[in-house]
């Protein structure tokens, strides 16, 4: 229970911008079971009323697999700007302990409010909490990887921007393509306006995408000169 309540703490402290604990060295496997938890409810939580969902979506694996994946292209990304205490395990970790916000999703406004206003609420929910969890992500570089400016911008941009384009081409949400011919009236739903969203996120990563390679590309072989 102590250890529970810790967890709870130090999650809390995260999202607030806070150093944690010790205990998330000492006891990683809790924290990571905890961030896990919440990951699979949060990922539940978004395609619980989704039509276009797969079972699997319904299950909230997608969320689950989702945060390894984003967690590894952070990590495989910013090794070569040489963070500090830089590990798989830490990012990780960090990532799944930003997902309590993502649970916003789940609270079902197309039942008290018109579809309108459900499309929009649901993508000011999309751009609370993304602006949450890349402001973490900022912090989170800053604060512990210890990584100067420019290669906080590029470490925060360019991992984000290339897991964008690739959703938007596997369109895992079954719509984002749909949108650009237009949806259908019986194909409408609360969260087309987050969509619409996703969609402005894929086009301004693909331009995007070029020149944070090229200054990725320098930083890389900066921080390699130096060492």
């Amino acid at each position: 229970m102590n250890s529970l309540k810790q967890i709870t703490i130090d999650t809390v402290r995260i999202l607030t911008f806070r150093r944690p604990s010790a205990s998330i060295s000492t006891e990683w496997h809790g924290y990571l079971l905890f961030g896990l938890v919440f990951t699979w409810i949060a990922g539940i939580g978004r395609y619980w009323d989704s039509p276009r969902a797969e079972l699997w979506q319904y299950l909230g694996l997608g969320s689950v697999g989702y945060v390894f994946i984003l967690a590894l292209t952070i990590w495989l990304l910013l090794i070569p700007l040489k963070p500090v205490r830089w590990s798989y395990k830490n990012v990780l970790i960090f990532i799944t302990l930003t997902s309590p916000p993502a649970i916003l999703y789940a609270i079902p406004v197309e039942r008290f409010m018109s579809l309108e206003a459900a499309q929009s609420t649901n993508a000011w929910f999309l751009a609370i909490v993304a602006t949450w969890r890349v402001a973490l992500l900022v912090w989170f570089l800053k604060s512990l990887a210890r990584l100067s400016v420019m290669r906080i911008v590029v470490g925060t941009l360019l991992p984000l921007t290339l897991i964008v384009v690739v959703l938007s081409i596997l369109n895992l949400e079954h719509v984002v393509f749909n949108i650009m011919a237009g949806i259908k009236p019986e194909e409408r739903s609360p969260n087309d306006m987050a969509y619409f969203v996703v969609l402005g996120m894929a086009y301004f990563s693909m331009m995007a995408a070029p020149f944070l390679l090229v200054i990725y590309a320098w930083l890389a072989y900066d921080s390699r000169k130096k060492s």
